[in-house]
């Protein structure tokens, strides 16, 4: 077992009505043709995929999509959708689980590789990768830049969501790189909130590039979003792609 913190039966079911915004068309008809032009003609592995609300939708588009999943409760979400035979997925964590076969993409969403809390583990996720890699196939990572210039002297806290149902903020350990994200969440029309937290280890860029060296693939493009938009000091965001040697 990592270090990842475990989705329990009640955060796996909220999950796709808390995430309807990253499950829309627009979202995800850019991430599905990224991932799906990678991938080629070859099978696609996605760490830590969760409910599938990226995997089925790759998967419909003709790709074949296996998946590792740390949270049985998410996965039981995902087996609504479809048969393990359509998308086969493995129970276990996403640094050390093996899937059989070879894959011409392995890729993470949403910021999943920070679920891994210590810079060990997210090296062996990218060594996982690897291994799970053909020859010139490619592993996939979406992670926000850590908005660190955000925080003034004294300030440890950055909003990032402040809406009518929702309050969201992170806190930083900058000697250990670690977050927390801590939600307020509207439940229902009474006013009440519930409150939930999650904890993170950030890393920047260039970090994982070091990573990924270690585990012998080399980058190939970075850009700031699905749809291509070049990677600056500004974007919020990146989508990072390395290659395995051929």
């Amino acid at each position: 077992m990592t270090t990842s913190e475990l989705w329990g039966p009640e955060s796996a079911e909220r999950y796709d009505a808390e995430e309807t915004e990253m499950a829309s068309a627009a979202v995800l008809g850019a991430t599905v043709g990224f991932l799906a032009d990678l991938a080629g003609d070859g099978r696609a592995l996605e760490f830590a995929i969760g409910t599938g609300r990226v995997g089925v939708p790759l998967r419909e588009r003709g790709v074949p999509v296996a998946g590792i999943e740390l949270s049985e409760h998410m996965a039981a979400v995902l087996r609504r959708k479809v048969d393990e035979e359509t998308l086969p997925v493995v129970l276990g964590d996403m640094a050390t689980t093996v899937v059989p076969g070879e894959f011409s993409l392995v890729y993470l969403v949403y910021n999943t590789i920070s679920n891994l809390l210590t810079q060990e583990e997210q090296v062996e996720c990218f060594r996982n990768a690897a291994r799970h890699l053909r020859p010139g196939g490619r592993f996939v990572v979406e992670l926000g830049v850590p908005p660190l210039r955000f925080l003034p002297p004294g300030q440890v806290a950055v909003p990032f969501d402040v809406s009518e149902r929702h309050l969201g903020f992170d806190t930083f350990d900058i000697v250990e790189q670690l977050l927390v994200s801590h939600h307020f969440t509207r439940d229902g029309e009474d006013g009440r909130y519930r409150r939930g937290a999650s904890r993170h280890r950030y890393a920047w860029p260039a970090e994982l590039d070091l990573m990924a060296r270690i585990a012998g693939l080399e980058l190939e493009r970075r850009v700031a979003d699905w749809d291509g938009t070049p990677f600056t000091q500004e974007s919020p965001k990146h989508i990072s792609v390395w290659r395995k040697s051929a």
